[in-house]
């Protein structure tokens, strides 16, 4: 295993199985084709032709356009594709930045292919001779997604409804017990995006990324049950862990890797430091 492996796991795509979705001229998504073939029965505004599926264009405002997605999400459910709705509202829309053209929630996200968000915070310490740690956390075992899996300090899916601001201050209090006023010291490095397929679907997924430089005397403590515990690593051993195991959460080691070549720990010297470099940032 190496470093590249987890990049390329990451995006498993194959878009023959799946039509894409538009809400008037922009594509939001992508459905597989037995569930484009299903969603008219579920919903008069799903519109599906042999090469696309759509919502009827009489649909015309977001409460209409969301109504129709939330049929189709109690349809998942009951149906069995997913155990059950999360109640947390994702945006639906063609790039990110634009007016958002309907809501949907997250448990529907994969299965219609969404482009999804999200926030991670690389929490690190600087030591005295000149070293750095990273914070990394074991994620609870009973988690739905990767349980017990190693995670970074700080992370979460992007909701509609609040900035990515918000949503720091959020997550960073829920997973870590870190303040506002010390998250709002999170630095904005860049982001990194994968598209993988999944069981329910494709993920077309951007992660925002923070680095978060911590006073050696700070320990986090979690506060929603999501995080099992937290430790202190080396960056060297950080880097060891990602380069020859699977402990980590799939699209944390994307978040690892640019860490270690943005800090300097992974240089042009690694053969495959262009295909990393490029490869995390997968064009969506």
């Amino acid at each position: 295993m190496g470093f590249l492996d987890h990049i390329r796991a990451a995006n498993t795509d194959d878009l023959s199985g799946y039509r894409p979705f538009l809400i008037g001229d922009t594509r939001v998504g992508w459905i597989r084709h037995a569930l484009a073939e299903a969603l008219p029965g579920v919903d008069p505004g799903f519109v599906t032709t042999a090469d696309r599926i759509e919502l009827a264009p009489e649909l015309r405002d977001f409460e209409a356009r969301s109504a129709a997605l939330a049929h189709a999400a109690a349809y998942l459910v009951e149906a069995g594709t997913v155990a059950s709705l999360r109640g947390e509202p994702y945006p639906v829309m063609g790039r990110w930045g634009d007016e958002p053209l309907a809501r949907i929630d997250r448990a529907a996200v994969a299965p219609f292919g969404v482009a999804s968000y999200g926030i991670h915070v690389n929490g690190f310490v600087r030591q005295p001779d000149g070293g750095l740690s990273l914070w990394v956390g074991l994620r609870a075992r009973d988690r739905a997604v990767s349980p017990g899996r190693l995670d970074n300090l700080v992370a979460g899916g992007q909701p509609l409804g609040l900035t990515l601001a918000e949503n720091l201050v959020k997550e960073a209090h829920e997973e870590a017990g870190i303040a506002a006023d010390l998250i709002g010291r999170a630095r904005p490095v860049g982001a990194v995006s994968y598209l993988m397929e999944t069981d329910l679907g494709l993920k077309p997924d951007t992660l925002f990324l923070y680095d978060l430089e911590l006073d050696p005397s700070f320990v986090p403590v979690n506060t929603d049950g999501e995080v099992e515990s937290f430790e202190l690593w080396p960056v060297e051993r950080v880097a060891e862990s990602v380069r020859d195991t699977d402990r980590w959460k799939f699209n944390v080691n994307l978040t690892v890797i640019d860490f270690l070549i943005r800090h300097g720990h992974l240089t042009p010297d690694h053969p495959e430091y262009l295909d990393l470099v490029t490869g995390l940032r997968r064009p969506l």
